[in-house]
């Protein structure tokens, strides 16, 4: 039977995904770009952009303004799978915004630690 939320894993996973939201808010790019799983297989899609590939991701990211990232988290869901998979799910939403975003993520143990594998931003009118 598949474990879920063992509680040591699960403090492993929010522990990096603390990481990355300080970071995304921050524009700390080197964690950013850390923390997503430097593979032709990752991917992202953004509110304007889908992204294919851990060098698609990293272009992005340097090339992103790096003002105006700060949010407040409404709703954050983390759940773990087994030992090695994960998944955070978060409501957010922006100063000065009526809109609320949602992010999605999946995260993979892998021999250089915990990584995003695939994730989605979207928004709600």
């Amino acid at each position: 039977m598949l474990a879920i939320n063992l509680p040591d894993v699960l403090a492993e996973v929010t522990a990096q995904f603390e990481r990355y939201e300080k970071a995304l808010t921050g524009n700390d790019v080197a964690v950013l770009d850390e923390l997503f799983w430097n593979s032709p297989h990752t991917l992202r899609y953004g509110t304007t952009e889908n992204l294919y590939g851990y060098a698609d991701i990293q272009a992005f990211r340097a090339g992103r303004p790096s003002q105006g990232l700060e949010r407040s988290l409404l709703k954050t869901v983390i759940t773990t799978y087994g030992s090695d998979m994960a998944t955070a799910n978060v409501e957010f939403q922006r100063a000065g915004s009526a809109k609320t975003g949602r992010q999605s993520q999946t995260w993979l143990r892998t021999p250089d630690g915990w990584r995003v594998v695939a994730a989605h931003v979207s928004l709600l009118s």
